[in-house]
């Protein structure tokens, strides 16, 4: 396991102000939205109720895994349809499953640098959307019919037209799969369950309280993080729409494994949902708060990133947590809420278990003792992406953003987000209100 240290320095980064779209669950064609309408949804309101023009941000940050033909550098697209202007600057990260907890992280070196001070930063996806690819067999059959200039010469390239040249290439799936091992994503759950001794009892049981969270924050107001955002149509969204409020342990018990049938335990009901969605964060410094007279939600204090086997990516948060709280001098007690991607079930409950296995903790992450267990009751207390979903480009920024609004509503202190990603990475952020 290698780590990259991150911690930024300089001036303290403060997190503002942030908004989200709700996630909508891909239903097999393409959704309402373009990733770039997704984007632009989302931080539409939350420019329109700042003290600042969208012209006076120092630059614009978008992560993104697919953005859609139509949407090279989506972070500048989304800044000049946002009205940011042509003079304030927009770019796009890619750190798969993390790319807007990348954003995040290029905004606060920035800030800290001293080389901005207003950055708007976030992520988006619009995965029903994902493209779907000719193979090279069709593509070089394409390019001896555009070279055929006479009749006999497009007849003799029509004839060398194969029906297999049809097959299409779904470029979601591909995504999805480790070209290094060879692994989906739901293989390597596979794998840390089997190495940690994750039931699928345990995966379901999990995934239940996942939906039952969300269902509840919903009911109660806990999600105010979320702008409704309408389609061309005139139809609205305002909530996450893949919860099943009414599922229980026995309709996920019926459910089949999906990537090691027939005897795995990682289904699609206690995988993350495919999902379309975006968050937003607005970060700034003190002395941007200070002209603008703008609220402070919190304070950006460390983060990490980590890499690890591609085949056991799902461990990464355990890699990019322990030494955020190594470096501070912490134990999981000192954090108050934590905010891990729920990319499986299993991935999450394997992470839990690494956490205070001892010979886990002092091979892979360098420490003499365990970590004190998390309290799950602190955990993703609002749902996570088995019942939110998983827009792979937004949910780096979306679980910071939530995070930030859970410790405002405790009065708590400090968080900690955390992703696994795909690839073999993890990444964490350490967070706290500064609120009295």
């Amino acid at each position: 396991m290698g780590a990259q240290q991150a911690g930024w320095g300089g001036r303290p980064v403060l997190v503002v102000d942030g908004s989200r779209t709700p996630c909508l669950k891909a239903r097999g064609k393409p959704g309402a939205f373009a990733a770039s309408d997704l984007a632009v949804a989302a931080a539409r309101p939350l420019l329109a109720r700042q003290p600042f023009s969208a012209t006076d941000l120092s630059e614009v940050i978008l992560g993104c895994v697919m953005p859609g033909p139509d949407e090279a550098n989506i972070g500048r697209v989304a800044a000049l349809r946002l009205g940011c202007g042509e003079r304030v600057p927009a770019w796009t990260v890619q750190r798969n499953c993390a790319s807007g907890l990348q954003s995040i992280d290029c905004a606060a070196q920035n800030i800290a640098s001293g080389r901005a001070g207003l950055v708007l930063a976030g992520g988006v996806e619009s995965m029903s959307r994902a493209p779907v690819l000719l193979g090279n067999a069709m593509v070089n059959w394409l390019a001896s019919w555009n070279r055929a200039r006479t009749a006999g010469a497009r007849l003799k390239a029509l004839a060398g037209l194969r029906p297999a040249y049809l097959r299409p290439v779904i470029a979601l799936l591909r995504g999805l799969t480790d070209p290094v091992v060879g692994l989906s994503m739901g293989q390597t759950a596979e794998i840390l369950a089997h190495r940690f001794g994750v039931s699928r009892e345990a995966m379901d049981a999990f995934a239940l309280r996942s939906h039952q969270r969300l269902d509840a924050g919903h009911r109660t107001g806990h999600l105010e993080e979320i702008e409704a955002i309408y389609d061309s149509r005139g139809n609205y969204y305002d909530h996450d729409d893949g919860l099943r409020p009414d599922t229980s342990m026995e309709q996920l018990a019926k459910l089949k494994p999906v990537f090691d049938r027939p005897d795995g335990n990682v289904t699609a009901g206690n995988s993350a949902q495919v999902t379309d969605g975006a968050a937003w964060l607005l970060l700034a410094s003190e002395d941007t708060v200070a002209r603008y007279n703008l609220p402070v939600l919190g304070q950006l204090i460390d983060s990490q990133w980590a890499g690890l086997d591609p085949a056991q990516m799902g461990l990464g948060p355990a890699y990019a947590m322990a030494p955020v709280l190594m470096r501070q001098g912490f134990d999981s007690t000192d954090i108050d809420y934590w905010e891990i991607n729920e990319a499986f079930a299993a991935q999450v409950l394997a992470c839990l278990t690494a956490w205070q296995d001892a010979d886990f903790c002092r091979t892979e992450l360098g420490r003499d003792t365990p970590f004190t267990p998390i309290d799950e009751a602190r955990l993703n207390v609002d749902g996570g992406g088995v019942s939110i979903g998983h827009p792979v480009g937004a949910s780096g920024a979306r679980i910071v953003l939530h995070l930030v609004r859970v410790l405002e509503r405790e009065q708590a202190h400090r968080g900690m987000a955390s992703l696994c990603i795909g690839g073999g990475q993890g990444g964490a952020l350490l967070v706290e209100r500064t609120a009295g």
